[in-house]
């Protein structure tokens, strides 16, 4: 089944005159956001550099510093791609923008496609992997506003003011979220700029942001979509309706966007999510729900220091021997009330995870 890349193979050679900007147009620059473009992208619009300079520059890079920019391989084979299609290939891309901040639990990116018509897409990265974007993302459970989104609101606004045409905002994973914050809590005027805001299985939010004004403002503008399997876009609450993506993987992995089935100009769509998605979402919710906001903080704030205790900078990390053992030293040598607590957590997420498999049991039956 053909993917991303495949699409750019078939319909590279449409203009976005020729066809209007699409979702998979939106998925492909979301994805391409993960890609590390500091130093290669000017601020300046009238010195963005097209998507085929651009291409070029990081495929003339030596090896080692190209590998260093890419989260995936197949990123810089879309990069190349884009560069190579009719479609992309004239696009300028800018605005660049990476902010990484330990103290502030701050992990945030974004890059801005100037489209032919005067208008713009804009792209916030999702977690990249470091235990900083991974504590923010959990950080969702019991903050009204992360930093992440509060930089995404502030992007927005930024490039509205450099680019007078059309908006249209995306972002894969955590990326998705931000989009959506960004354009729900944007100014009025620019609000009412946004044609459509794209969130591929990004995490929903707290209540209290599904009754924001801005917010029931977007919701018709707000399209969402997850794989079949979704557990982060199921996350915390939505309120607008998404579309479900067929995924040739299983499980977690239907997160990775080169996954996603595409057909024509869309995605190959299915009726609705796995019972296993459904479990989890309700075993997730029904722990959050188990456990006060202070709760909620405490035991995330703890589990991260134990983790950053290891020396680890980077989820991959964890697995290493080395870091197991740290991690191991600093668990036993905590005092018997946070091992209570970090315990009976969890012991909370088992029974919510029981009762959600029994209740599950007793309606087949």
């Amino acid at each position: 089944m053909p993917n991303m890349l495949d699409y750019l193979s078939q319909r590279g050679g449409l203009s976005f005159d020729e066809a209007p900007l699409s979702p998979v147009d939106a998925l492909i620059l979301s994805t391409l956001s993960y890609v590390q473009f500091d130093n290669l992208i000017s601020q300046n619009l009238r010195e963005a550099p097209k998507i085929s300079e651009l291409s070029q520059m990081l495929l003339e890079l030596p090896f080692e510093a190209q590998k260093s920019r890419l989260r995936d391989r197949r990123d810089g084979e879309l990069l190349e791609a884009m560069g190579k299609s009719r479609r992309f290939g004239p696009l300028r891309l800018t605005g660049a923008r990476e902010l990484t901040d330990d103290q502030r639990e701050l992990q945030f990116a974004a890059i801005t496609l100037l489209l032919e018509n005067g208008g713009a897409l804009l792209a916030f990265r999702g977690t990249d992997g470091t235990l900083t974007g991974w504590k923010e993302d959990l950080n969702l459970s019991f903050l009204d506003v992360i930093p992440g989104q509060e930089a995404s609101r502030a992007y927005l606004e930024d490039m509205a003011r450099l680019c007078p045409g059309k908006l249209y905002v995306a972002g894969h994973s955590k990326g998705g979220n931000l989009a959506v914050y960004g354009a729900v809590r944007s100014r009025d005027d620019t609000r009412k700029r946004v044609e459509a805001v794209y969130n591929y299985d990004g995490p929903g939010f707290r209540k209290k942001m599904l009754e924001d004004q801005g917010y029931q403002e977007m919701l018709g503008r707000i399209h969402t979509f997850v794989p079949q399997d979704s557990v982060v876009g199921m996350l915390f609450e939505h309120e607008e309706p998404y579309t479900v993506v067929q995924s040739k993987e299983e499980g977690l992995p239907q997160h990775e966007p080169y996954s996603w089935q595409v057909s024509g100009d869309g995605f190959v769509e299915l009726g609705q999510i796995t019972k296993e998605s459904r479990m989890t979402d309700e075993t997730i919710k029904s722990w959050l729900a188990a456990l006060s906001i202070e709760e909620r903080e405490r035991f995330i704030d703890t589990l991260y220091e134990i983790l950053r205790s290891s020396g680890a900078d980077h989820i991959s990390d964890l697995a290493k021997p080395k870091n197991v053992l740290a991690i191991l030293r600093k668990l036993g040598g905590e005092d018997e009330e946070t091992k209570q607590m970090l315990m009976n957590t969890l012991l909370r997420l088992a029974g919510a995870a029981a009762g959600t498999w029994l209740g599950q049991g007793l309606r087949n039956r």
